[in-house]
């Protein structure tokens, strides 16, 4: 009796470029264009909020483009994939600034905080799980004009501390919990927007100005 052939492979399907898995730095681009259409008022700031809160829920490349098909860089061609980045000396001594990625300050059953010069990336997680975490922003050196803060607290308490003359605007809720942000307008549109959202359960989160506080140069600090 003759072997019976082997059931050929299943053809796996091509995936279109759409599907493709996006990388931190194509997220980055994509923010990069969205803080340039608040600055330019193509974006208000919810729209602005909404939209840089999908772009760190993304996934692939296709959820990604819609978010700036209606700016002027959606119409143009994707850039290449990034290659390795060329080595430059620093100008006249300059420090060359790289982009970090998300800083995580987590407590669990304990304390954590992060105060003093320190610089504040495009996004900081801040988590406290029966513990505490304080954030102090008002010496720390704002790189980007927009940064977001990821504030959950359960069964703990979150405390930020902001310079008096930045602009806050918060997205969190509380679930028998307590939420709690002052939001500010700065009068300086060189002021960085700082967007706090999160959740407090059975906990808290709290941002507030600290009086004297300020960012002593907005465009450069």
């Amino acid at each position: 009796m003759p072997l019976a052939k082997p059931a050929a492979p299943a053809p796996v399907p091509h995936a279109g470029p759409d599907s493709v898995r996006a990388s931190d730095a194509d997220r980055d681009r994509i923010a990069d264009i969205l803080r340039e259409a608040l600055a330019e008022g193509r974006l208000d700031a919810e729209e602005h909020s909404e939209r840089i809160e999908s772009v760190y829920r993304a996934k692939t490349l296709g959820e990604l483009e819609p978010l700036i098909r209606d700016l002027p860089a959606g119409q143009r061609t994707a850039p290449p994939p990034p290659g390795p980045a060329p080595h430059h000396s620093p100008p006249h001594g300059r420090q060359v600034m790289v982009p970090e990625g998300p800083r995580n300050v987590v407590a669990v059953f304990s304390a954590a905080n992060r105060a003093g010069r320190w610089r504040i990336g495009l996004r900081t997680v801040a988590s406290a799980v029966f513990g505490s975490v304080e954030l102090d922003l008002t010496e720390a050196i704002f790189d980007q004009p927009y940064v977001t803060i990821d504030a959950t607290a359960v069964f703990g308490s979150v405390e930020i501390k902001v310079p008096e003359n930045v602009t806050v605007r918060t997205g969190g809720t509380g679930v028998l919990g307590s939420f709690e942000v002052v939001e500010m307008v700065s009068g300086d549109p060189g002021a960085p927007v700082i967007m706090v959202k999160g959740a407090a359960v059975f906990g808290s989160v709290e941002a507030r100005p600290v009086p004297g506080k300020a960012v002593r140069n907005l465009r450069h600090a």
